[in-house]
């Protein structure tokens, strides 16, 4: 398994404590490096450092740009606002929109695939249609328009 692979369930793993904790909240942002390692060094000990950065970077991306992701997901997620979505699926796909909509160099096919993938692992058995769906379709809105929660 890929490194970027192991940073997306890090991040996953954290994003869903934080959501579960919080009720959905973010943590300050002068205190979620301090709480990413924290989880780190309790649950991904082994893990090396470049993983490690980029699941913390991932982390930060959703929670600085939340409303603007969650504006996006409620956009096209028919019958299902963001509230209401597992918070395993919603911080898949939180995770999934943060890369589409601010990570260029990632190429949609590869973050829906990964988004997939985890959704098998980490979610229900609906889980991984119910994400590919919802990032079908905004993939298929960012070729045509752009990406964005007021399209």
């Amino acid at each position: 398994m890929g490194k970027r692979r192991l940073s997306r369930k890090t991040a996953l793993q954290f994003l869903y404590q934080v959501d579960s904790a919080s009720g959905g909240g973010s943590p300050h942002s002068s205190t979620l490096r301090s709480n990413f390692k924290s989880f780190c060094s309790l649950h991904h000990e082994a893990a090396d450092g470049e993983m490690l950065e980029f699941a913390f970077m991932l982390c930060r991306g959703v929670m600085e740009n939340a409303d603007a992701i969650d504006g996006i997901l409620n956009r096209y997620s028919e019958h299902w606002k963001v509230s209401r979505m597992s918070p395993i699926d919603r911080n898949i796909l939180r995770l999934s929109v943060y890369e589409i909509a601010f990570l260029s160099d990632i190429p949609l096919p590869v973050t829906i695939n990964e988004a997939i993938e985890v959704a098998k692992e980490f979610g229900s058995e609906t889980s991984a249609a119910f994400v590919n769906g919802i990032l079908d379709k905004i993939g298929k809105n960012m070729e045509k328009d752009g990406v964005s929660d007021d399209n």
